[in-house]
């Protein structure tokens, strides 16, 4: 992934957008599906940036792979997430927003959090070597490309969910 600070030339509003590779934003521009998110101007452009150096692949301190909650929705307290470059949310956006955090919330009431045996138990459930439940739980982006590639339905969910244990 390339990640390049854009500006409207517009409003000169910064921001950052993630693209697959240079070609990927290029073809993305030509075919106006770049727009500001705060004013909605399409005649955005790379902005001026320090490049992005990184140490050499040896020089890397090798960390676990990162876990993420599937397959239902948590609920975080109902507000939008920080605006980007100091871009405010249309009202719409968080509107949305909150409506799917309340839909989160609804559906974990009627699941149960599997924690970091939620691969485990939904390969047992889908292979018929336990009761079928909804569940949520920790996998990572590997384990849920697996559980795909083996016909179990599993999703990321919107909004990040605080293991019981790590509450206060």
């Amino acid at each position: 992934m390339i990640v390049y600070d854009l500006e409207c030339r517009a409003g000169q509003h910064r921001f950052e957008g993630w693209f697959k590779s240079s070609d990927d934003f290029a073809r993305q521009q030509e075919r106006g599906f770049v727009s500001c998110p705060q004013c909605g101007s399409g005649d955005v452009d790379k902005a001026v940036q320090a490049p992005r150096l990184a140490r050499k692949g040896n020089q890397l301190a090798e960390a676990p792979p990162a876990r993420r909650q599937l397959p239902v929705p948590a609920v975080p307290p109902l507000q939008a997430p920080a605006p980007v470059a100091n871009a405010p949310l249309p009202p719409q956006a968080v509107e949305m927003m909150q409506a799917l955090a309340k839909m989160q919330a609804e559906a974990l009431k009627s699941s149960r959090n599997a924690g970091e045996s939620f691969v485990k138990e939904a390969r047992a459930m889908h292979y018929g070597e336990r009761d079928a439940e909804t569940i949520h739980g920790q996998a990572t982006l590997g384990e849920a490309k697996e559980l795909l590639e083996e016909g179990i339905a599993v999703m990321p969910l919107p909004f990040p969910v605080i293991p019981p244990e790590q509450t206060n």
